[in-house]
């Protein structure tokens, strides 16, 4: 039987879903406001966005689970509930320790949200309403990065109330309280019957492993690199590529494994998810960079540098409709062309950088543009490819390995790149140092990102 309110629902779950990427984007225009209030380091800004993103990795399969088990209707609106108490605690630290703990739970939250999101819609919608709310996501996305980039400039520089940087996170507030009744109204209760349960014990493992890996990526230049920190690097892919295979050896593990085996058995697993990892994280990274050294090396204020970085969502919002036709078409070969076309972008940029200081915000835009038209090239397509390559069999157990490492690659390119870009500023002060030996190591990752597209299935009925 059809849900009558379908559609009614489809605006409470796609507002619920806009909260997670508002609260990335959002955040990346107001670090430097964070910083002077609070006196942030540089590794406590790495922290602040690299703690939301980290925690939104781990529990993102658990969370999914949860609501297979116990209603995803009852863990969505509990996430919502969730999402905006912590929201309120991130509005109100007093102390950039307090707000990376306040981070980490709101990615919790969010985590809690969002595959939820993706379940229902897919059981309240069937046949070519279905492919058109799904189609409509990375329209919704392009207008959520855009948005919120614009949005944080205008509520830090607007100063509202004496709050500044505070109303980033305040602003969500009043919109998570409007989503929980519309939700409980709305929205459909579902299960899924037989589903697999949690894995704490799994779980624990993961999110032990990937700590272990960003930490010393996070914290390595504040000990001054140590042997303990490559340790500990090596030790956290240990824990993951370990889970991995004891949950493979063990049958009773297999069914419900957190990291299924089977899905890198083929090339088209296993090299989509090293490109996933390399350029998402060169996306990543440079989104947090250009805003803060827009603001802190080229004295813009805050609304400028969020009107100048929308034009890479803008690049994203332009190439969302035709990119699934032109998957199809192209198959591996799209997301080859997206990676290149990104490096062409951070070229752009790097000509516009050396042209002199303070940088023309116009002579920026190109290579944004470029590089935004790059990563929708390289993300649906790459998606595609990833899932339609994976046994029917772990379908669920494949989309929730892939978010999970499209968050944790997200935490990875903040820990990395921008750690690089703070141990050159350290040196000389040099902002036009920093921000081009990062953009260089941004594309570099593309760079092997595009021949690793190789590596994908060549026919292109994959992609269908």
């Amino acid at each position: 039987m059809v849900y009558p309110r379908r559609w009614a629902a489809l605006v409470v779950l796609l507002v619920a879903f806009m909260l997670d990427l508002l609260s990335v984007t959002i955040v990346n225009v107001g670090l430097s406001a964070i910083q002077r209030d609070l006196g942030a380091s540089p590794t406590d800004l790495e922290w602040i966005s690299a703690a939301y993103l980290l925690s939104f990795a781990v529990a993102l399969i658990t969370a999914a689970r949860l609501g297979d088990l116990r209603g995803r209707k009852l863990v969505f609106i509990l996430g919502i509930v969730a999402f905006a108490v912590v929201s309120v605690w991130c509005g109100i630290a007093r102390s950039p320790g307090e707000l990376i703990a306040a981070r980490v739970l709101q990615g919790l939250a969010a985590a809690a949200i969002a595959p939820q999101v993706m379940s229902i819609l897919y059981t309240i919608f069937t046949g070519r309403e279905r492919a058109t709310v799904f189609g409509t996501f990375g329209l919704v996305s392009g207008i959520t990065q855009a948005g919120g980039l614009i949005l944080g400039g205008v509520l830090i520089t607007a100063d509202v109330a004496g709050l500044g940087w505070r109303m980033i996170f305040l602003v969500t507030v009043p919109v998570a309280i409007v989503l929980i009744p519309l939700a409980i109204w709305l929205v459909p209760e579902s299960r899924a019957a037989g589903g697999a349960r949690p894995r704490w014990g799994a779980t624990g493992v993961l999110v032990v492993g990937l700590v272990a890996i960003v930490f010393p990526l996070l914290e390595g230049r504040t000990y001054g690199w140590p042997a303990w920190c490559w340790l500990l690097l090596a030790a956290g892919v240990l824990a993951v590529v370990g889970l991995a295979i004891v949950e493979q050896r063990d049958p009773r593990r297999r069914a419900g494994a957190l990291l299924p085996v089977a899905l890198f058995r083929n090339r088209t697993g296993a090299g989509g998810l090293l490109v996933l990892l390399l350029s998402f994280s060169g996306f990543s990274g440079i989104m947090m960079i250009i805003p803060l050294w827009l603001q802190d090396g080229q004295r813009y204020s805050a609304l400028s540098a969020g009107l100048v970085s929308i034009a890479f969502a803008a690049g994203g919002l332009v190439m969302a409709m035709p990119t699934g036709r032109l998957t199809v078409r192209f198959g591996r070969f799209i997301v080859l062309a997206g990676c290149l076309l990104s490096v062409v972008g951070g070229l752009m940029l790097l000509v516009a950088v050396q042209a002199g200081s303070p940088v023309n915000a116009w002579s920026l835009v190109p290579g944004l543009f470029a590089l935004g038209v790059g990563m929708t090239l390289v993300m649906p397509p790459l998606t595609t490819l990833f899932l339609s390559a994976v046994p029917p069999e772990y379908a669920g157990s494949a989309s929730g390995v892939w978010t999970t490492g499209q968050q944790f690659g997200s935490a990875l390119g903040v820990a990395a790149f921008s750690t690089l870009f703070f141990t050159v500023l350290e040196g000389a002060r040099d902002y036009q140092g920093a921000f081009t030996t990062s953009m260089i190591a941004v594309m570099a990752a593309l760079v092997v990102s595009a021949g690793l597209c190789f590596t994908l299935a060549p026919n292109r009925r994959h992609a269908q």
